[in-house]
């Protein structure tokens, strides 16, 4: 409602309130005609001025629900928004909880990455040890025997023993027979030679066995010597994979399985020796290695040599 519209009920409500306080004055019979008039303009009056109140009184009422709305919809505006204001910071809080958690987890994961890592250098660092000393896996490594070496040697000698040895029992025996056929005087009269050749027997097995037991020690560990000064001398640990391959792991291999795999191609001789490189993972990684030492100037040793440079370097700046 605008401010002309409240003048215009007011004057009107002025008006009104004028015409019901006005004193009553009787009436003439010579007026009763214009008091007659008069009546009904002022009936006339009094509805336009109900008419009026009753306008007003509706257009109070819009005005009150009017602002009734108003205050609903500001009410529901501040609900909203501290419902907002909730849902944020809850969701605050909600990302800050799973970033802590997360971060713990992350650092938990890292020390258990540490912690695992120590653990397989310890164990990198005991079986680079055990090959030193010799130590072998038998499913994965087959070791070299040489075809004359002492073992062999006192097995053979052994053996030739023994069968002299059952030779000569088998001669005693029947000699011990013909004996006791042939009379208690013969007996009594060599029995004490027959105890001396059993005894100069039994002195010669012992003795054949410890002379052998010892050979087996001795070339136990010549090999092993062998062994572990190629190891030290060369930097490459020797192994038989299979008939004719070989498998070269250098002392300063980074990862257990980095190794060169050589095989057998023909007979012994030359530069190369007849030996080839087989492809690995490891000899993948040595492309200009193999394409200088071996394809250009074909020598196994430079290429070795190289390898364990490379690898020397490496250990050496980390």
């Amino acid at each position: 409602m605008d401010l002309e519209d409240d003048t215009t009920v007011l004057t009107t409500l002025k008006s009104f309130n004028s015409f019901i306080s006005r004193p009553e004055h009787p009436q003439r019979p010579s007026d009763h005609s214009a008091g007659s008039g008069n009546l009904q303009t002022q009936y006339k009056r009094s509805m336009e001025l109900l008419e009026a109140a009753d306008r007003v009184h509706s257009k109070n009422r819009y005005l009150q629900l009017d602002q009734e709305k108003k205050q609903m919809e500001l009410s529901h505006k501040r609900a909203r928004f501290e419902l907002e204001k909730v849902a944020s910071d809850s969701a605050r809080d909600l990302e800050c909880v799973c970033m802590h958690f997360f971060r713990q987890k992350i650092e938990d994961l890292e020390a258990e990455r540490q912690r695992l890592e120590e653990q397989n250098n310890i164990l990198e660092m005991r079986l680079e040890r055990n090959n030193l000393q010799g130590d072998y896996d038998p499913v994965k490594t087959r070791v070299l025997h040489l075809k004359m070496n002492p073992t062999s040697v006192a097995k053979q000698q052994r053996q030739q023993e023994v069968e002299s040895l059952r030779e000569e029992v088998t001669h005693l025996r029947e000699l011990v027979r013909s004996l006791q056929d042939g009379g208690a005087l013969v007996h009594s009269q060599d029995d004490s030679s027959m105890h001396s050749s059993s005894l100069d027997l039994r002195k010669q097995m012992e003795s054949s066995e410890l002379r052998n037991q010892r050979l087996k020690e001795v070339f136990q560990r010549k090999i092993q010597e062998f062994r572990t000064v190629c190891y030290v001398l060369t930097g490459y640990q020797i192994d038989i994979t299979t008939e004719n391959q070989y498998r070269l792991t250098s002392v300063y291999a980074e990862h257990m399985d980095d190794s060169l795999l050589f095989k057998k191609t023909g007979p012994m001789g030359g530069s190369n020796g007849s030996m080839q490189l087989m492809e690995t993972e490891f000899s993948k990684t040595l492309g200009e290695m193999v394409a200088l030492h071996l394809h250009h100037q074909k020598s196994i040793p430079a290429f070795l040599s190289a390898v364990t440079l490379d690898l020397f370097s490496r250990q050496t700046t980390i």
